[in-house]
């Protein structure tokens, strides 16, 4: 299950892609079936290691283009073990509200990212996640659990002090919400209640059939219940003294692209509306 539209975040073949805090690996899969060279990044080593194990078997079976490149890395999102702008995209799914100093990961993120590159970010929105809160403590008083719920603003806003400018935003997974309401009501440990396992059943039919009725409704319904808040960003590039040279020209139409795209906009529709 993704939470980053791939259709709106553009990750071209040969894309410098770091996974920040790529848990199970669902991003760096997608990105490396595009073509991405791609950089698993997790604190957990038995998250890198199942990672790894995927991305090779993905490797060795011919589900990635030719050429294209992936490794599993254990580090820390407060001090990333790379080069100021080494990458052409940084995702961050869902791992900012894990972390104590989330300001100094958004530093670090927009550190790593080239001028010019794209992150997108996601973390859960602020009224399921309250919801789920409410319900039980269990859901967030464990160790590496949820420690804050982000306000959209306060949020966008932090990641502008760190560098990053919105391009575009949405919300995901609105049919998750009651899941996790209802896991909260029973248990969030206990994976064996009927109700949760009937509704994972149809989480699980939705993802693999993905049913007009059922796309239609989470289409519907994520504005307001989403799950996810999904933030597309921008690292500006910097302001040269010459900004009419042909290979600046090339890349700042390149960068508006993306971001039309990012911002759920055609290039055309961007164009007309500036």
């Amino acid at each position: 299950m993704l939470t980053v539209d791939f259709a709106r975040f553009p990750v071209p073949r040969e894309a410098r892609v770091l996974d920040l805090g790529c848990g199970a690996g669902r991003h760096s899969f997608e990105a490396f079936r595009r073509g991405a060279h791609v950089i698993a990044l997790d604190y957990s080593a038995d998250e890198v290691t199942g990672v790894g194990a995927m991305l090779a078997a993905m490797s060795a079976e011919g589900q990635v283009p030719g050429g294209a490149r992936a490794a599993p890395v254990r580090g820390d999102a407060l001090a990333l073990p790379f080069a100021d702008s080494t990458f052409d995209r940084v995702i961050a799914a869902e791992i900012l509200e894990h972390l104590p100093e989330d300001t100094g990961a958004m530093a670090e993120l927009a550190r790593v990212l080239r001028p010019g590159g794209f992150a997108a970010v996601t973390v859960p929105a602020r009224l399921p996640e309250r919801v789920c809160w409410a319900l039980s403590d269990d859901y967030h008083n464990v160790e590496g659990g949820h420690i804050r719920i982000y306000r959209r603003d306060q949020l966008i806003e932090k990641l502008r002090v760190s560098g990053l400018e919105l391009v575009g935003q949405h919300r995901a997974h609105s049919l998750h919400a009651p899941y996790w309401w209802l896991r909260c009501l029973v248990g969030v440990h206990d994976d064996d209640h009927p109700a949760t396992k009937l509704y994972h059943r149809l989480l699980v039919w939705d993802m693999m059939r993905r049913p007009a009725l059922t796309r239609t409704a989470e289409r519907l319904l994520d504005p307001v219940l989403g799950k996810s808040i999904v933030l597309y960003l921008r690292k500006p590039r910097p302001r040269t003294a010459d900004a009419t040279d042909a290979a600046t020209l090339a890349a700042r139409a390149a960068d508006a692209a993306d971001a039309a795209a990012l911002a759920g906009r055609t290039p055309e529709v961007e164009r007309a509306t500036r």
